[in-house]
């Protein structure tokens, strides 16, 4: 039996929109801040892809991980085309998520919980 989760697959690029990050998470808008805070070492971090511009949501972790490896193994004329259906202008999707400190009260309760839990 399959275990029930809000998966999302995601796309990160940085400002002049040349590199790309696909990745996999629970929980969007807490790990798209921890990219944009630089709280995961690595490829983000290091190409300073801070800008969320395509995302999926699945119920089940199955299917998220069917569809990131699909899309990471896409060449990358494939992934602009992804992106340019609901995001022609590349605009970053999580720039209203966020209040003027940052992550809201709600996200911080919501890390808190989850780092402990892990």
């Amino acid at each position: 039996m399959s275990k029930h989760y809000d998966c999302s697959v995601y796309i990160m690029t940085n400002n002049n929109n040349r590199s790309l990050y696909t990745g996999l998470c629970n929980g969007l808008k807490h790990r798209v801040w921890k990219h944009k805070t630089n709280k995961y070492p690595g490829f983000t971090q290091k190409y300073k892809c801070y800008k969320l511009v395509y995302y999926e949501n699945y119920q089940y972790i199955q299917d998220a991980i069917i569809r990131e490896k699909q899309i990471k193994n896409w060449r990358r004329e494939k992934k602009v085309n992804l992106i340019n259906i609901d995001n022609p202008g590349w605009n970053d999707l999580a720039q209203d998520w966020y209040d003027e400190k940052g992550l809201s009260e709600e996200l911080k309760e919501n890390t808190i919980t989850n780092e402990s839990s892990s």
